[in-house]
């Protein structure tokens, strides 16, 4: 039976968390093995350490060590799996039939050159109607970039994305020469949760003026919000002509029983 009682462990600079207080050695565990895989130095498919190390490492119970791991597994960093221990897992977008592409890469998979152009960028303060596609308060700062994706020239997606400067705060000296917003922070920020919303809708005067197209012509646009961890990350609107782009999806049926 496992005996040994919690103490915190004395470092020259003490964990403190936002109000302060020294860290809880279940939070300072929850913070370290949350932080090596949200930096990518464990990546998807790493085991980490098993319980019983975690144990030693920390000078504390068996207790501490699982409470930290139930919650790094509800946050969906972590699985476990019986008589293995606990994993790494890869990236799960909550659609289940979409992933989150580089727009590159799908017109490049088209055969097509590919190119893009910034439109706008901008930092500035949350507003109030930003708070809905990305969960940060109005004293918040965020960069608000537009772009136009091109594939053999032609117009093949409008892209408005807003960006956490809490989360990402290299982004406000990125200029965006080398590589679009998206491929940008595919490349630099690792994400631990997403959520896509597609609509049907009618181009309005700047998704047309963008696109080369007529106001009010048929549109799919996917919304898409990351986070990483429980920080959010960006917000994504991608509009694109309605006749040159779809969405296919392979998939079986679930085993019965």
């Amino acid at each position: 039976m496992d005996t040994k009682q919690d103490r915190t462990v004395s470092n020259d600079q003490p964990d403190d968390n936002s109000q302060g207080q020294p860290l809880s050695l279940h939070q300072r565990i929850l913070g370290d093995v949350e932080g090596r895989i949200l930096s990518g130095e464990w990546p998807p498919g790493h085991r980490i350490p098993f319980e019983h190390e975690l144990t030693e490492q920390y000078d504390c119970s068996r207790m501490t060590v699982n409470k930290a791991l139930t919650e790094l597994v509800k946050r969906g960093l972590i699985e476990r799996r019986r008589k293995s221990g606990s994993y790494v897992t890869f990236p799960q977008v909550q659609s289940a039939v979409m992933e989150i592409h580089d727009v590159k890469l799908e017109v490049q998979s088209l055969g097509l050159d590919y190119s893009f152009q910034l439109d706008e960028r901008k930092v500035r303060k949350v507003e109030s109607r930003d708070v809905e596609r990305l969960d940060l308060p109005t004293s918040a700062r965020l960069l608000d970039v537009t772009c136009r994706h091109f594939a053999g020239g032609r117009p093949f997606c409008f892209e408005e994305r807003l960006i956490s400067l809490a989360a990402v705060p290299e982004a406000e000296a990125e200029l965006f020469e080398a590589a679009a917003p998206g491929s940008w922070l595919l490349g630099k920020v690792p994400w631990s949760t997403a959520e896509h919303r597609i609509r049907a809708v009618a181009a309005n005067k700047q998704a047309a003026q963008a696109l080369d197209i007529s106001t009010g012509t048929a549109c799919l646009v996917i919304e898409r919000r990351t986070w990483s961890g429980r920080a959010p990350v960006t917000h994504v609107r991608l509009t694109y002509p309605g006749d040159r782009h779809e969405l296919v999806a392979q998939f079986a049926p679930s085993p019965i029983g």
